[in-house]
């Protein structure tokens, strides 16, 4: 793929959705930043749009379930797409140009993705979803984070735009979110969050998204660049914590349906450990049983459980 300026097209090869006019991430230039309660604390910077931050969550569904306990997972906005202003070169002219690139990112990670938004109701931004995820996490942290989900869910694979707040709303809803009080810090205290996070973001040199930054209570650190497979961030962790043993691997769909309540074939093979294709019949065979749900579509699916 050829080198672009536009954060939106993001390259498969690297996984990363890159901010133009940033440097790449420099270890020295990272804060240490000294965890509460776990011994590792992981600063995720991302954006609901990022395709590749849609990519990534197979390795990081992993990550948090196999090392949830030692590792503080801190869920920080990027702001990859102020306005189209300024972003239409690197060959993208007009949001339509993202559409076959989406389709791209998704085949070449196994992940269900559709372009149709961009060509039915093109996002003008990504600021509001994510001043929206800011005013989730002031209500509950893990119910924000399954509204992170459910907003790219509705984005990626539903074609919804999820910059208006009938979306947002909705993704709320589904969650378990209060509304009234989601609005309210959406028009009150949620973008100063935003902003500080954006500020964050620039201290530390972050030009694309998905970046990990993990660091222990020494202040040692090991960043995570991009939609890397599974084995990199284990090796981030052990990097910090030699000693650190993985929780058990889930062994069915039921026990990974108790900890999320939707998930891709891919997201399902690399918590499971076996391939996409097994992942796949296991996941249509406990659908045509009435177990699951699901969201069909020609590039995939997502699974919910009933």
């Amino acid at each position: 793929m050829e080198k672009n300026t536009n954060p939106l097209l993001c390259d498969p090869d690297s996984g990363i959705c890159a901010v133009p006019g940033q440097t790449e991430t420099a270890p020295n230039r990272i804060k240490a930043f000294t965890p509460e309660a776990k011994p590792i604390t992981v600063l995720y910077f991302t954006d609901p749009i990022c395709s590749a931050c849609w990519c990534v969550e197979p390795a990081l569904r992993k990550l948090t379930s196999a090392y949830g306990s030692m590792i503080d997972l801190q869920t920080h906005m990027g702001g990859l797409l102020p306005g189209w202003e300024g972003f239409n070169d690197g060959g993208m002219t007009k949001p339509a140009d993202i559409a076959p690139h989406w389709e791209e990112m998704g085949a070449y990670f196994h992940m269900p993705m559709l372009g149709d938004v961009w060509l039915e109701d093109p996002l003008m931004s990504s600021y509001p979803p994510s001043i929206a995820f800011k005013a989730a996490e002031l209500q509950d942290k893990q119910k924000s984070l399954a509204f992170l989900r459910r907003l790219r869910e509705l984005v990626i694979t539903e074609k919804k735009n999820i910059t208006q707040w009938p979306m947002i709303a909705r993704a709320a809803t589904d969650v378990g979110l209060d509304t009234t009080r989601l609005h309210a810090d959406f028009n009150g205290a949620a973008p100063a969050l935003f902003q500080a996070d954006l500020t964050l973001a620039r201290s530390l040199g972050v030009r694309g998204f998905p970046t990990f930054i993990f660091t222990d209570a020494t202040g040692a650190r090991q960043v995570v660049y991009g939609a890397r497979p599974y084995a990199n961030f284990e090796a981030a962790v052990k990097a910090l914590a030699p000693d650190a043993m993985a929780a058990p691997t889930p062994t069915s769909l039921e026990s990974l349906f108790a900890i999320h309540p939707t998930w891709c074939a891919e997201e399902v093979a690399v918590a499971m450990g076996i391939t996409h294709e097994q992942a796949k019949a296991a996941l249509q065979s406990a659908e045509a049983r009435g177990m699951l749900t699901a969201v069909h579509t020609r590039n995939g699916s997502v699974w919910r459980r009933k």
